[in-house]
């Protein structure tokens, strides 16, 4: 197997994690290159592919860091090692027709097992690597001076007061409409409160295109309220007759709030870049489509859909005080006290006064980034994407990125020769070609020959595999994993700990693609919980959380409702 990737395998095999695969054979001694002629400047007459020397070019727009050889390296890599053994690949440079200089391998032998590499990673401190109890902890501190730091002054890249007073009380009732303008669906629902802790649901989903997600701002706002009327007319059968229905818009993207039903966007996150949008109300443009389409709704709560999940996961258990979203992108909320959120003192709130708060946790240790371990392929990702510098900890977790940390992995261990020799690889030069689901679907490949494996590469990237790389393939999907999962635990530890929850135990509402699709992903947060806190640890228990989105913004704008209607802060 491959030095880079023995040194990943061996990394995860310090977690003593139940996972396990076999990590392949010792690297042998390449054999020398096999000259040949380049054809249309990529292609070998033997059909071997040929790489540039100069490494390949960046998948995104920005500069990708070369991982070809030095000509030291490829010296070694083409002469025979003291084993005797012969690899079937072989590395030598050639010029192209063009004049560049390009370095092509081939294979030689075809009863010797791939993958094999020469380039050593053990001493290479970017390399992807679990994080270890200590490494937590520190996280976790540091976590918990970025959640102080937010309460205290305005201006932070972390926690948002929603104005969102106090849990619900559990006796809510009536019909509500929610709209969640989600990273991947539109969704508008009517959601019938029935009070304690019951709900009935009627949804529909829109599917949300690339290209609507860069429009202008406002068309995107237009198209959810179009949405939402076809909702109510066709789906509903309701009429301006049958008046308004309240309505709580669940937008999942940071905004600041000095009202419930007031939101300045503060960045895009989850991959959209609609203009014209940052740094205005969303709710006023939201009502402004309203209006122009004659919606039959009244938009009460303008909110974020984590902070939605720890109000309905409340209103239906009590015991959550800790709401998390792990899926496409990541985020929490939990309940705060007034009196310890100095930057909202001037609104004169009773110090007991709960207030929820949306800590916008995806942005910590941006910009700075001294704290999480980043890698070079989360630089990679952070450096090419539409916004360099933030979201730091939401692109080393959430599933929107993991599946391009796979795929940068392999594209390196294709540049250095390693991998899918003879075979054309153009699908996976691709960004973002490799999702997230082809992670969780190899990791629960429980096959002797990984079936799955080989459908994933053969189906989607025409390549095939052998088992020893299937093998590996399966083992880097639980490594990041792994490292997603334990990275998520040090954000609900910094909140348990900031809280006092450690001793008495709290429940940990979480929703999202990760928590709930991706294999063994809540059992890794609660072993990392346990590696951080010891066996207090497992006080902390996580749960499958309420619909957040839809149920819990119904809930929050039956909550303002009434809170309005007793005259209780109604400027609010």
């Amino acid at each position: 197997m491959s030095s880079i990737a023995e040194s990943l395998v061996n990394k995860l095999n310090g977690l003593n994690t139940s996972d396990s695969a076999p990590t392949g054979q010792s690297p042998s001694a390449p054999a020398s290159p096999t000259s040949g002629t380049p054809r249309h400047g990529s292609v070998l007459d033997n059909g071997t592919n040929i790489g540039s020397a100069l490494g390949r070019k960046p998948s995104v727009g920005g500069t990708r860091p070369s991982f070809a050889m030095s000509s030291n390296e490829m010296e070694r890599r083409g002469s025979a090692g003291s084993t005797g053994r012969i690899s079937r690949r072989g590395s030598n440079i050639v010029m192209t027709p063009s004049g560049a200089q390009a370095v092509y391998h081939t294979r030689t032998q075809d009863d010797v097992e791939l993958p094999h590499a020469e380039k050593s990673a053990e001493n290479d401190s970017s390399i992807l690597d679990v994080v270890t109890p200590q490494r937590m902890r520190m996280i976790v501190h540091a976590f918990e001076d970025t959640l102080d730091n937010g309460l205290q002054k305005d201006g932070q890249i972390v926690v948002i007061p929603t104005f969102v007073f106090g849990w619900p009380s559990g006796t809510e009732v009536g019909e509500y409409l929610a709209l969640d303008l989600g990273g991947t669906n539109l969704r508008v629902c009517l959601v019938t409160l029935q009070g304690q802790g019951k709900f009935q649901v009627t949804q529909t989903k829109y599917r949300l295109t690339e290209e609507q997600k860069q429009d202008e701002g406002q068309k995107l706002l237009d198209f959810c309220a179009e949405c939402l009327d076809s909702f109510i007319r066709d789906t509903l059968g309701r009429t301006e007759e049958d008046g308004l229905l309240p309505l709580g818009f669940t937008f999942s993207y940071p905004c600041s709030q000095d009202k419930i039903d007031h939101g300045v966007l503060i960045r895009w996150t989850k991959g959209f870049g609609a203009p014209n949008i940052e740094g205005r109300d969303v709710a006023a443009m939201f009502m402004d489509s309203l209006k122009r389409f004659n919606v039959p709704a009244e938009l009460t709560a303008l909110i974020n859909d984590t902070t939605g999940t720890l109000i309905a996961s409340n209103y239906v258990d009590p015991h959550t005080k800790i709401a998390v979203i792990f899926g496409t992108g990541c985020n929490a909320a939990y309940m705060e006290n007034a009196g310890s959120i100095p930057k909202i003192d001037n609104i004169g709130l009773p110090k007991e006064q709960g207030m929820a708060i949306n800590c916008e946790w995806g942005a910590f240790d941006s910009f700075d980034h001294q704290h999480l371990p980043r890698t070079k392929y989360d630089i990679i990702i952070d450096e090419s994407s539409n916004k360099p510098g933030e979201q730091s900890f939401e692109k080393m977790i959430a599933g929107l990125y993991l599946g391009e940390i796979f795929r940068l992995i392999i594209c390196e261990l294709i540049d250095a020769g390693d991998l899918f020799l003879g075979q054309n690889t153009y699908k996976l030069e691709k960004a973002y070609a490799f999702d997230t689901a082809f992670l969780s679907l190899m990791e629960s490949d429980v096959t002797d020959e990984l079936l799955t494996v080989i459908g994933v590469f053969t189906h989607f990237f025409g390549v095939e595999t052998t088992l020893e790389e299937r093998q590996f393939f399966k083992k880097l999907a639980v490594l990041i994993g792994t490292r997603s999962a334990r990275l998520s635990a040090c954000g609900i530890a910094a909140i348990v700990s900031k809280k006092g929850y450690l001793d008495e135990g709290c429940a940990v509402g979480a929703d999202g693609s990760l928590y709930n699709k991706y294999p063994n992903f809540a059992n890794r947060v609660h072993a990392a919980l346990v590696d951080i806190f010891g066996e207090k640890g497992k006080n902390i228990v996580t749960h499958h959380a309420e619909d957040g989105s839809g149920v819990g913004s119904a809930i929050i704008a039956a909550m303002t409702k009434a809170r309005k209607d007793e005259g209780y802060f109604v400027q609010y």
